[in-house]
């Protein structure tokens, strides 16, 4: 995984990212009632590629809120949620969210012996069991599918190539080849997308951030051309506007998954023991509402980080912690694998997000102002905040005419006009080949 989402190879996906982030753009444009469907398009789509060799799969979630991101319906780019393959993923990810919270699963979990009870005693288990083997057929198909492109020699360049020499060599199973890509896809299905959904429910409460942000994005870019990632170095607002987003508005509220003490004795930590073997959850969520490190936790402030330059890589291998930004990637050895792609499609998210557009809360009959509620958020151990309205109006003809004409020529560039998939690999792509 290193190898395939490493500071390196990552910049070689930007023009996946650059197009997604196009189309994004143009369907807030042309239909910004369904923002949130729209925002799910951007996260990291087009690294489905990477993982199966594939045309990157595109969601789209018409009619229906999902609250999921990009999908990958496998040998094909999906630019409608409609696919069955990208809906059994997503909702399979939503029932196994919906399973983990229940006590019964705290249970089996803190007590294995419950666990060879009958599923009679514990139908939980059972549904468990029945999700398990829907998720594993599925990505099994996708993996056998890749594998056999493979070894026929017609699969396009992507991690999975490399996996199937590791294959032969480790003597892994196609059960476990199946899981790491899938859980690679799987990882990337809501996490970038809440976030950008918080920062635009951000730039309703605080309108005099999203101004003062337009004005650096004014000076900078300019108002004839889309901010990109040559610009980043001189837009440290907006890199702060990244930082204070996945602060503010943390998709993994609690890390995500547990940690484990390594150590073969007990460890202590301000007093407290910590047990040889012990789980360990990172509380993101009240790291980043202390008061203590972030004053005003609620309050978006991107002048937080005015003199931070670190990337999200940089500040969390800092040794001083006091100096990190933020903990949404994670904490230790196993931060988020996808820490350096994320942070791009983040930067050119909300960039280009405020170039083109002007965000402002929805009126209701009097004309008084309706401001979403940011305490209130979606549950699960990934969240983001529950449906709201906003308004969304482009910030004059002539943005509105440049946003049209970047998905246009990204289009006829990069798509084949009939199928919308894509024509071939960009060139400079770090993927394996046979």
């Amino acid at each position: 995984v290193h190898n395939l989402l490493n500071i390196t190879v990552s910049r070689s996906y930007v023009p996946y990212q650059m197009l997604e982030n196009k189309q994004m753009l143009y369907e807030m444009l042309t239909q910004p009632d369904d923002f949130l469907y729209h925002i799910g398009g951007t996260q990291i789509p087009s690294l489905q590629v990477c993982f199966l060799g594939e045309c990157l799969p595109h969601c789209r979630l018409p009619g229906k809120i999902s609250l999921k991101s990009n999908e990958h319906a496998c040998s094909w780019r999906a630019p409608t949620y409609d696919n069955p393959d990208t809906q059994q993923l997503f909702d399979g990810f939503q029932e196994f969210a919906v399973i983990n919270q229940t006590g019964a699963a705290a249970l089996i979990d803190f007590f294995p012996w419950l666990r060879k009870l009958p599923d009679w005693v514990l139908p939980l288990q059972k549904r468990a069991k029945a999700l398990h083997a829907r998720e594993k057929e599925l990505y099994r198909k996708h993996w056998l599918n890749c594998k056999k492109a493979i070894l026929d020699g017609t699969a396009k360049p992507c991690f999975c190539v490399t996996m199937a020499k590791m294959q032969k060599e480790e003597g892994f199973s196609d059960d476990q080849a199946a899981y790491i890509s899938g859980s690679l896809l799987e990882a990337g299905s809501d996490t970038t997308s809440s976030t950008l959904y918080g920062f635009v429910q951000a730039m309703v409460l605080f309108p005099e951030v999203q101004k003062r942000a337009q004005a650096e994005i004014d000076a900078i870019v300019g108002d004839q051309r889309l901010p990109t990632m040559d610009d980043e170095p001189n837009l440290q607002y907006i890199r702060g506007c990244v930082k204070e987003s996945l602060r503010w508005m943390p998709t993994a509220i609690l890390g995500a998954v547990p940690h484990a003490l390594t150590r073969d004795r007990d460890d202590y930590y301000m007093g407290y023991r910590i047990p040889a073997g012990a789980g360990v959850m990172n509380n993101v969520w009240a790291i980043h509402m202390d008061e203590n490190r972030y004053p005003n936790p609620r309050v978006f402030n991107p002048d937080r980080y005015k003199d931070d330059y670190q990337t999200a890589y940089d500040a969390a291998c800092n040794p001083d912690v006091s100096k990190r930004d933020h903990f949404t990637f994670g904490a230790g050895r196993r931060i988020c694998q996808g820490i350096h792609v994320a942070e791009r499609s983040l930067f050119l998210g909300i960039s280009r997000m405020l170039w083109a557009f002007d965000i402002s809360p929805e009126v209701d009959e009097m004309g008084n102002p309706v401001l979403p509620d940011p305490e209130k958020l979606t549950q699960g151990f990934v969240c983001m905040p529950e449906p709201f309205k906003c308004r969304i109006t482009p910030r004059s003809e002539e943005r509105a005419r440049i946003v049209r004409q970047e998905w246009e020529e990204a289009q006829a560039q990069w798509l084949d006009p009939d199928t919308k998939q894509w024509k071939t690999i960009p060139e400079g792509m770090a993927l394996p080949t046979m």
